[in-house]
């Protein structure tokens, strides 16, 4: 199985690509298309798409766009807050809106509702592989 996933966790036995902050500050002075297109080449043989939400998670428009698109392709999905975990000079930030929440997402006409943890309140460190292979299994992946 392999995972897309936005951030800086350590996950063992799982494939982990990360956007590379450098690289995305390149991608983003493209036009939309090459944008879209460096995305889609980011999910393609990925099974799981995690959204690391941080107080700044919401709306932007290539999380939404990368949320749609792994969703069409049926990539299973889940929503991880990360505002308390201390950046570089060891500040937290506020809890964000969760961005699944802007989106209906339906399969064969049923209303699926992708879920969201707390990587301190749920553990994440203990159970972040649990949740990939949950949204891989619903997700038939």
């Amino acid at each position: 199985m392999q995972l897309e996933i936005l951030g800086l966790l350590k996950v063992k036995k799982i494939v982990v690509f990360f956007f590379d902050k450098a690289e995305w500050e390149k991608v983003k002075q493209q036009s939309d298309e090459n944008i879209k297109k460096w995305i889609d080449e980011q999910l393609f043989g990925t099974s799981v798409t995690v959204v690391l939400i941080g107080q700044d998670s919401a709306n932007r428009k290539w999380i939404n766009y990368e949320i749609k698109t792994s969703h069409e392709r049926g990539n299973g999905l889940l929503g991880i807050y990360i505002n308390e975990i201390k950046n570089q000079e060891g500040l937290t930030s506020s809890r964000g809106e969760n961005p699944l929440s802007f989106f209906t997402f339906k399969k064969n006409n049923q209303i699926i509702i992708y879920p969201t943890y707390d990587w301190f309140k749920h553990d994440g460190y203990n159970n972040l592989g649990k949740w990939i292979e949950e949204a891989a299994k619903k997700a038939n992946r």
